[in-house]
């Protein structure tokens, strides 16, 4: 698990290491921490934006990039038919550590054979298609994932904001691509994941997307630091 630092951290926490924290390196701004025990928040602890999530769940839900598996707890505890997936070979083994039924360790551009009534991508879950151009593949994927008529719950954020100067105006290098697409680098202690692309996308675009690939879409909700929440289903 020598990249694998997210799995690396939530096995360490359910070991008893309550303090860990995961340094997130990113091309944008200064480098940031964050602390391991909010991937293992309650439905209690959660803003409200992940709960009116699972308020809008219905049917088979898949809950992609689950992490340590806090919203698919709450799904379970809900009565949810939910499956978790992840990448991360750590947290799936810490899923299963907290009783997660269905664990799927994949990465959701791979699956096939399975379809979902509801696609659940919290904490920024879309930033997994790492640009725009990934944006389209994944659209066109998950109308393999979903039964008829099914939809993609996600969370984004619109990060213009970062881009303004103190006076109010934008600053915007116009031969570097959309402004959401950013880098990362997640470290813990030895293990590092590397640099990957990452999509913050804003909600005007984001529709513009979902109509070329035959989705409706509906904002849901707006936080107050630029994030929302989106439904995006098929007829």
């Amino acid at each position: 698990m020598n990249n694998d630092p997210i799995g690396a951290a939530v096995l360490d926490y359910l070991a008893g290491a309550e303090n860990a924290k995961i340094t997130v390196e990113n091309s944008l701004a200064e480098d940031d921490e964050m602390p391991v025990h909010y991937l293992f928040r309650t439905e209690e602890e959660m803003p409200e934006l992940e709960v009116l999530a699972l308020e809008q769940c219905r049917g088979a839900v898949l809950d992609v990039g689950a992490g340590a598996g806090c919203h698919t707890l709450a799904l379970q505890q809900r009565g949810v038919a939910v499956a978790a997936l992840d990448i991360s070979a750590g947290a799936v083994e810490a899923m299963r550590q907290q009783g997660v039924q269905q664990v799927l360790h994949q990465d959701v551009f791979t699956l096939e054979g399975q379809q979902y009534d509801t696609l659940l991508m919290l904490m920024n879950g879309i930033g997994i298609a790492g640009n725009l151009q990934g944006l389209e593949c994944f659209l066109e994927h998950a109308k393999t994932l979903l039964k008829p008529g099914g939809q993609i719950l996600l969370e984004s954020s619109d990060i213009l904001y970062m881009y303004e100067d103190e006076d109010g105006s934008v600053l915007l290098d116009l031969n570097a691509g959309y402004y959401g697409e950013v880098k990362y680098n997640m470290v813990y202690k030895e293990q590092q994941s590397g640099w990957f692309n990452w999509l913050f996308i804003d909600p005007a675009i984001l529709e513009d997307y979902a109509g070329l690939h035959g989705y409706t879409f509906e904002l849901l909700l707006e936080g107050e630091a630029g994030n929302f929440l989106a439904r995006l289903a098929l007829p």
